[in-house]
């Protein structure tokens, strides 16, 4: 794995930003000398802690993602190969930084009244069934297009029904699982899964959309829990 070139990475993402705000401070922001300087060593501390996590991702998660994925496939056993894909999903999902962030602004939003506990608990349910989908979906062949078609038709109907403060909560919930934590792992799941079937149906192109449809479970379980509440 090449440190530098992931650093380079980082520092792309992290720079723009940065000027930007600097730029920002000496001619129109005018924000505090006290915030500005905590807003410089905070990102200090973002470009180191961003180079860490990718060089873990990269050395730890995707590789143990695709050996996972290609010892369940190898047992022979597709209800072995759906726990463990529920399983990963909805542990990664727990553990996932931007669902913590968004579970949290909704307990403070709504006056306790919308746990943290409940949303992190229903997020990571629609993660972990539809990434089980997913993996299902790379067994049978079934063309995504159908699954997404389905999916999003459910998320319309259930927003009919759904009160709006939930409505717009379902659809968050369905972007902060496409964080740092969830995407590698799933990706690399299904890269695992689609590379042992694909020697035999030609179909490791089929590793790709996982994080699509896993984005839709969340959708759905906000939506119900809001429709249940």
């Amino acid at each position: 794995m090449n440190i530098k070139e992931t650093i380079f990475e980082v520092l792309l993402a992290i720079i723009p930003i940065t000027v930007l705000v600097s730029i920002l401070q000496f001619t129109v922001g005018k924000i505090q000398i006290e915030y500005f300087l905590n807003f410089i060593g905070a990102s200090v501390m973002v470009l180191i802690g961003l180079v860490l996590f990718l060089v873990g991702v990269k050395v730890g998660f995707l590789p143990v993602g695709e050996m996972i994925g290609s010892a369940v496939v190898s047992k022979g056993k597709l209800w072995i190969v759906l726990f463990v894909g529920f399983t990963l999903g909805f542990v990664v999902t727990i553990a996932e930084p931007d669902v913590q962030v968004l579970a949290l602004q909704v307990d403070a939003v709504s006056a306790g009244k919308i746990s943290k506990g409940i949303i992190v608990i229903a997020i990571s349910l629609g993660v972990g069934i539809f990434v089980a989908m997913a993996l299902l979906r790379i067994f049978l062949r079934i063309p995504i297009a159908y699954l997404l078609i389905v999916g999003y038709v459910c998320v319309f109907i259930l927003a009919l029904f759904t009160p709006p403060e939930f409505l717009a909560v379902s659809f968050d919930a369905g972007a902060v699982t496409t964080g740092p934590m969830t995407v590698p792992f799933i990706l690399a799941l299904g890269v695992g899964v689609a590379s042992v079937l694909g020697r035999d149906k030609g179909g490791r192109g089929d590793s790709f959309g996982l994080v699509a449809l896993a984005s839709v479970g969340p959708i759905i379980a906000v939506l119900i829990m809001g429709i249940l509440f």
